[in-house]
C-alpha cells in the first residue's frame, strides 16, 4: 500500500511515461528546473506519477540542465476513484485554469467545456489547442501538489449536444439554483455533473439537459459563480461517491 504520508514528505514530479521497477525514468526540462529551485541533490528521494495510476519511489541519480534521471526502485498501482464527471462552461480564461487546478485536486475523472449559447459572448475565452495544452499542464501541477494519482481527461470543447451524446451513464446533475437539494436524496456514482454559464442557461439548453435524463440540483441559496459552484459540487459530489483508493503492488 502507498504511505498516506509519503506525497507531503517527498517531492512528486509527473513523468510521461509509466516508471518501472529496477528500470531509470528519466524527467524533463521542467522537473529538472524544480529540483534545481528545491536545491535537490543526488541519492534524494523522490515520488513519480504518470497521471494513470502508477506511483514510483526512487533516488535521483542525474541532475542536468535539462533533464533529471531517477533510479526506481519501487512501483505501485493505485485504482482510480468512483468517476465524477465534469461538463464546464467555455468561460474567462483565468476562471477557467483555476477551476482545472481544483478539478485534478478533488479527483475529477473528466473535464469537458461546453459551448454554451452565452459562452459565446466571452472573452477573452478559453479554447483552442493552445488553451488546452495550459489546462493539462496546470492540472498536472496541481496532481504533483496534492499527491493523487490520477490526471483528468480533459476533452476538447464541444457543443452541448456532443457533449450530453459523450457523457457516460450514470447519476446526470445539473447545477440549478432553483433544484431540489443535492444532498436531499440518496445519490450514487458514477456522477456527471454540467454546470452553466454566467447569465444562465436558455430554455432550450435546459430542456436538452433535462431530456437527457439530468437532475437540477441546488448547493446554494444564491446564484454562485460557476467556478464556485463547480467546485462546490465536485466536492460534495467527491464526498458521496469516496475518496478511498485502493493499492496493489505491480
Amino acid at each position: 500500500m502507498v504511505e498516506r504520508g509519503s506525497a507531503s514528505s517527498v517531492a512528486t514530479f509527473f513523468s510521461s511515461s509509466p516508471p518501472v521497477s529496477g528500470g531509470i525514468t528519466t524527467l524533463g526540462e521542467d522537473a529538472a528546473h524544480h529540483m534545481r529551485v528545491r536545491r535537490m541533490s543526488a541519492t534524494e528521494r523522490v515520488r513519480i506519477i504518470d497521471g494513470a495510476g502508477t506511483i514510483a519511489f526512487g533516488l535521483l541519480i542525474r541532475l542536468a540542465k535539462n533533464h533529471a534521471a531517477v533510479q526506481v526502485e519501487e512501483v505501485v498501482h493505485v485504482h482510480p476513484l468512483p468517476e465524477i464527471h465534469m461538463l464546464v462552461p467555455i468561460a474567462d480564461r483565468d476562471r477557467m485554469l483555476w477551476l482545472s487546478e481544483k478539478s485534478a485536486e478533488l479527483g475529477a475523472t473528466t473535464w469537458r467545456p461546453v459551448m454554451w449559447r452565452r459562452s459565446r459572448s466571452v472573452t477573452p475565452r478559453g479554447e483552442g489547442p493552445t488553451f488546452q495544452a495550459k489546462v493539462r499542464a496546470r492540472m498536472i501541477s496541481a496532481l504533483e501538489q496534492s499527491g493523487g494519482a490520477w490526471l483528468p481527461t480533459a476533452y476538447p470543447e464541444a457543443p452541448l449536444d456532443r457533449a450530453i451524446a459523450a457523457a457516460p451513464e450514470g447519476t446526470r446533475l445539473l447545477l440549478d439554483a432553483l433544484g431540489e437539494p443535492l444532498l436531499g436524496a440518496p445519490r450514487a456514482a458514477p456522477f456527471v455533473i454540467a454546470i452553466g454559464p454566467e447569465g444562465g442557461l436558455d430554455d432550450s439548453e435546459r430542456e436538452a439537459l433535462l431530456e437527457a435524463g439530468f437532475i437540477p440540483v441546488a448547493i446554494a441559496a444564491t446564484t454562485l459563480r460557476f467556478e464556485t459552484a463547480a467546485i462546490a459540487g465536485l466536492a460534495i459530489a467527491r464526498a458521496l461517491a469516496g475518496t478511498r483508493e485502493a493499492a496493489d503492488e505491480r
